[in-house]
């Protein structure tokens, strides 16, 4: 089957209906490079949603994004609620943990609820984080950060525990809300709740 058309031939194209077409071949061929180049895009992309912002609860999500950010993820960590304190630059330091409720530390919920036990059982974990040459959660900020993480501060929870910008660590991302978080999860690979 030929594709020459004979010059007389009654379906002959008119110059500018080739021009025309010639144009979307050129718009179609763009569309058609653009779209290759996003498949073999080989980037993933991960987010996190930090909700809590008790001692233990502070380094499963900010593990989780230094590593992938090593292994070549875009990843987002969004803090909300009391995962904020993860962020504020000097409440991160003073992160407690919970003895209450908590079945994993040695110490019943009966002796556990008596006052002075959440101080002990977080000195105790900080002993043995730093027995054990565990970085500490400023140095996993700081990690994370330096590996390009975005860790997002909720503005809401910002504005509702009374916080101000500057009081989170450089880098952080802050006026984010809900509806950004939202978007970023939908176009993630991997989304987690920690």
């Amino acid at each position: 089957m030929s594709t020459d058309t004979p010059a007389n031939s009654e379906s002959a194209l008119s110059p500018e209906e080739v021009a025309e077409l010639r144009s979307r071949v050129d718009e179609l061929e763009t569309e058609l490079s653009t779209l290759r180049t996003e498949m073999d895009d080989d980037s993933k992309k991960m987010v996190i949603i930090a909700t809590k912002g008790t001692l233990d609860m502070a380094y499963p999500p900010l593990i989780l994004a230094s590593t992938a950010a090593a292994f070549g993820y875009d990843v987002t960590v969004f803090h909300t609620f009391w995962g904020l304190e993860i962020l504020h630059e000097e409440n991160s330091k003073d992160l407690k943990l919970s003895s209450v409720g908590n079945p994993n530390l040695p110490v019943p919920n009966a002796i556990a609820a008596l006052p002075g036990m959440d101080r002990m059982t977080t000195r105790m974990m900080r002993g043995k984080i730093e027995d054990n040459d565990v970085a500490s959660v400023e140095e996993l900020v700081r990690t994370s950060l330096d590996s390009g993480v975005d860790l997002q501060a909720c503005q809401m929870t910002i504005d509702l525990l009374g916080y101000d910008e500057d009081d989170f660590y450089e880098g952080v991302t802050t006026g984010v809300g809900a509806a950004s978080a939202f978007q970023e999860m939908v176009d993630a690979d991997i989304q987690l709740l920690v």
